[in-house]
């Protein structure tokens, strides 16, 4: 028993250390100056001849490349707040609709329930390529193309939170309904007083899912974003040159701390809500 402890000990130390080898290898990139950054990776990237190699810490640690994107880069922070003014109200739209939607699937019966709620799941499966061409001639019909309104819309009308928040709404007790129904509450006040707060795992868990899928999201802001200037925060990377391999390691990691805090904040209820929703036994 000892053995197989230590065996999955070393097993599951192993696999967290790869996991965080390229977060660590960003994160300490961003410290180098180019010329380091070049002797290590610029075999890789066609800059002379040899093997990469990395360090556990910078030989020459600098503020330079931070310097340089916060200070000396125009276009990082515009892309910064057009990614906060898509995603933000995206997600509070997904809520507007997700939650009647959610607990309506939850605890009404009626006529289509399950063929709707199966439509539901074939969207939520669908990926963005094969919804492209219909998205973009909807959008295009209601001018609403080239706009941050472009990725906010469909972003709203999403269903992964429906299936994510109905789950998490029948682990709801019937009784505790059922007693809030004889002492005179209506379904209003039972969807405001017993719903939401007993539903918070699923609610939160879908909300930081749906951030993450927003503040990450590329191809969207590609197909329907024609100007530059209202592209997202996600499509600044690509946008940078080789020459400034310091500044794209900086812009990776501001990139991905707001992804990272909302996640370790929702971190818990996610796992509740995947628990409520039956992926995970």
């Amino acid at each position: 028993m000892k053995g197989r402890k230590l065996f999955s000990f070393v097993l599951l130390s192993l696999m967290v250390i790869i996991i965080w080898l390229p977060i660590w290898m960003m994160i300490t990139g961003s410290f180098m100056g180019l010329t380091e950054l070049t002797e290590r990776v610029g075999a890789v990237l066609g800059y002379g001849e040899g093997y990469a190699s990395w360090s556990l810490l910078p030989d020459y640690p600098t503020l330079k490349p931070y310097v340089e994107l916060l200070l000396d880069s125009p276009g990082f922070f515009p892309m910064f707040w057009n990614s906060c003014f898509q995603v933000i109200p995206g997600v509070l739209g997904q809520l507007l609709i997700a939650l009647p939607a959610a607990w309506s699937f939850a605890r009404f019966r009626f006529r289509g329930k399950h063929a709707l709620f199966l439509l539901y799941i074939v969207l939520m499966i669908m990926p963005f390529q094969v919804t492209m061409v219909s998205s973009y001639l909807v959008l295009d019909r209601l001018r609403l193309m080239n706009s941050h309104f472009a990725l906010i819309l469909p972003m709203i009308f999403s269903t992964f939170p429906v299936f994510i928040m109905e789950k998490s709404f029948q682990g709801i007790p019937l009784a505790l309904i059922e007693a809030a129904k004889i002492d005179g509450a209506g379904e209003l006040k039972i969807f405001l007083n017993i719903g939401i707060p007993m539903g918070t795992a699923g609610i939160i868990s879908a909300s930081v899912l749906g951030f993450l899928e927003g503040w990450n999201a590329v191809e969207q802001p590609i197909t329907f974003l024609r100007d530059k200037a209202l592209w997202p925060l996600s499509l600044y990377l690509p946008s940078i040159a080789i020459e400034k391999l310091g500044v794209a390691m900086v812009a990776s990691v501001i990139t991905m701390m707001p992804a990272l805090l909302f996640f370790l904040f929702g971190q818990r209820y996610i796992e509740d809500g995947i628990v409520a929703s039956g992926i995970k036994e």
